[in-house]
């Protein structure tokens, strides 16, 4: 197996592990900050709406981590910077 096909398979799997756990563990995350979040409302019906305002920001910054996961995974599969190295020599 040359340098090339080597960088191609370790490029892929990581990619590969990159997705998963980096899209599994914020939707486990943003699974348990909306519990908790209905769990606050059904308690305090009165502060709704600002658990509901804190709770958007929360998944938006969740969800921010899960994105730059997948932009990770993407760059090692299309423009992974080793490719250049090892072609050059």
């Amino acid at each position: 197996m040359d340098n090339t096909t080597l960088i191609a398979v370790v490029s892929i799997i990581t990619s590969g592990l990159t997705t998963g756990v980096g899209c599994m563990m914020p939707a486990l995350g943003e699974g348990k900050s909306v519990s908790a979040a209905l769990g606050s409302i059904a308690q305090q019906p009165d502060a709704a709406p600002t658990i509901t305002r804190t709770l958007f920001v929360g998944l938006a910054m969740i969800e921010s981590t899960a994105i730059y996961c997948f932009v990770v995974s993407m760059i090692l599969i299309f423009a992974n910077p080793f490719w250049n190295h090892f072609i050059a020599k």
